[in-house]
């Protein structure tokens, strides 16, 4: 009679394998508190795209919604400074997006 083991959750292993495997880059940090540090309801018309120089680009929906997020720069760099441990990004640049991409 053999005795097995009971099976484990996978959960941790794969949470472990994807903090191993996601880039350690400051884009990738932001990107992945960015819907918890600006909330659901812009992270719905604005994502991080890119970053250069410090400066993290954020593709908007509109103009209307780069214009609104630009005036709160400060606000949402902060927030995302309070998800990554104070590491905010320097400065967000947002633009409205290319149809292309």
């Amino acid at each position: 009679m053999s005795h097995r083991r009971a099976p484990r959750p996978a959960a941790p292993a794969f949470r472990a394998a994807l903090g191993r495997a996601a880039p350690k880059t400051q884009l990738a940090r932001v990107q992945g508190v960015w819907a918890a540090a600006v909330g659901e309801r812009i992270a719905a018309v604005a994502q991080p795209v890119s970053e250069r120089r410090g400066t993290v680009v954020v593709n908007c929906s509109d103009a209307v919604w780069a214009q609104e997020l630009d005036l709160m720069q400060e606000q949402l760099r902060a927030s995302l400074g309070k998800r990554l441990g104070g590491e905010e990004p320097p400065s967000l640049r947002f633009r409205v997006k290319d149809k292309r991409e």
